[in-house]
């Protein structure tokens, strides 16, 4: 079971960007979720730097305009009329049709002279919060902090979040979603679609408990995709009922209301090296594994991260759905320069090595 942990001092600074005049307080009928986050050293190894993520939004349980989107997106995604029938879709669209909270700023249990906010017009707010550690030694070892919104009086929901504290030295597991850890079908737009909001979720075979081992090893683990935010309800509790270890979340910003709602499933080749850049950089001392899938560009960003950073990256892994082998073009070119033993091809996840 994870708690809070003695080393950290909760005597910090907190640094956000000030609430204006016009953030308002949590109202009754408005939500709080937190994304899981991961802290990172100050660079002179004095403090914690724990970055928060949260989205405030007010649930759409039965309005006439969340009934209208709703069929705008079966129609948009290229669903068939029964879509908007079926459990699993109305469970998944809810968490796209929410009216996001702009202005909104909060307390947080571990930091109550300051607030966090204001949302953005996403509902999303972000900020660092600074914490002191007891002394300048090297972490035990990793560990997570749980936290919680402080609401107005009278209020006594609970919205809880939750940050991982990796150890100074060790070994991170940065991980792919679809199609890695997650049956999707990215490389067919139907199945993909229907994988997505219409089945249950299914993890790839041998996965979990493949990550379970790793976990037990000591490595923590961060989840890089460009799936969207408004999935990531959906996928912790499969997740969590499939056995994943509990990592970060790094996922694709997304708004139904504007033009990126017809970039939901465009590549990651943009948008995860960069993630994966700034967690190498936040965590200059720990060795990293990539774990993907040849559905989209993985191992052409993880060869080229593996090349820049040939002492940190231990191992690569990519799991095929797609037709070429080991001794084909894609694969010589995308690991040139790497030497074969760092990395392979599978199909089940218990061919992943602790």
């Amino acid at each position: 079971m994870r708690s809070s942990h003695p080393i950290l001092l909760f005597l910090g600074i907190l640094m956000l960007i000030d609430v204006a005049a016009f953030a308002s307080p949590i109202k009754s009928d408005e939500e709080i979720v937190f994304f899981p986050t991961a802290a990172r050293l100050s660079p002179d190894n004095r403090q914690w730097i724990l970055p928060i993520r949260a989205w405030v939004f007010e649930p759409e349980h039965d309005s006439l305009w969340r009934r209208a989107t709703l069929s705008v997106l079966t129609l948009a995604l290229g669903l068939d009329d029964g879509a908007a029938d079926n459990e699993i879709f109305r469970k998944r669209a809810r968490w796209f049709l929410v009216d996001n909270e702009r202005g909104k700023s909060f307390k947080l249990t571990i930091w109550k002279d300051r607030a966090l906010g204001p949302s953005q017009p996403n509902g999303h707010l972000q900020g660092d919060i600074t914490l002191q550690r007891r002394g300048p030694g090297a972490e035990p070892g990793s560990f997570w902090l749980r936290y919680a919104a402080v609401l107005p009086p009278g209020d006594t929901r609970l919205f809880r979040g939750e940050a991982l504290f990796p150890g100074s030295a060790g070994l991170s597991v940065i991980s792919d979603i679809d199609d890695t850890i997650k049956i999707s079908n990215v490389t067919d737009k139907e199945a993909l679609l229907a994988n997505t909001f219409l089945k249950p979720f299914e993890a790839t075979p041998g996965t979990p408990a493949a990550y379970r081992r790793l976990a037990a090893t000591g490595a923590v683990f961060h989840y890089v995709s460009s799936s969207p935010w408004q999935l990531y309800p959906s996928l912790r509790a499969f997740m969590d009922a499939s056995g994943f270890p509990v990592g970060s979340f790094h996922l694709k910003d997304f708004r139904v209301k504007d033009s990126t709602f017809f970039n939901m499933f465009t590549s990651s080749t943009k948008s995860k090296p960069p993630v994966i850049e700034a967690l190498l950089a936040a965590y200059p001392n720990r060795l990293f594994i990539l774990i993907g899938d040849s559905g989209e560009q993985d191992p052409e960003i993880y060869g080229a991260i593996a090349r820049r950073h040939p002492d940190r990256i231990r191992h690569i892994y990519i799991r095929t759905v797609t037709p070429e082998t080991a001794r084909d073009a894609r694969y010589r070119n995308a690991f040139a320069g790497l030497p074969a033993a760092r990395w392979t091809l599978f199909r089940n996840g218990a061919e992943i090595a602790p």
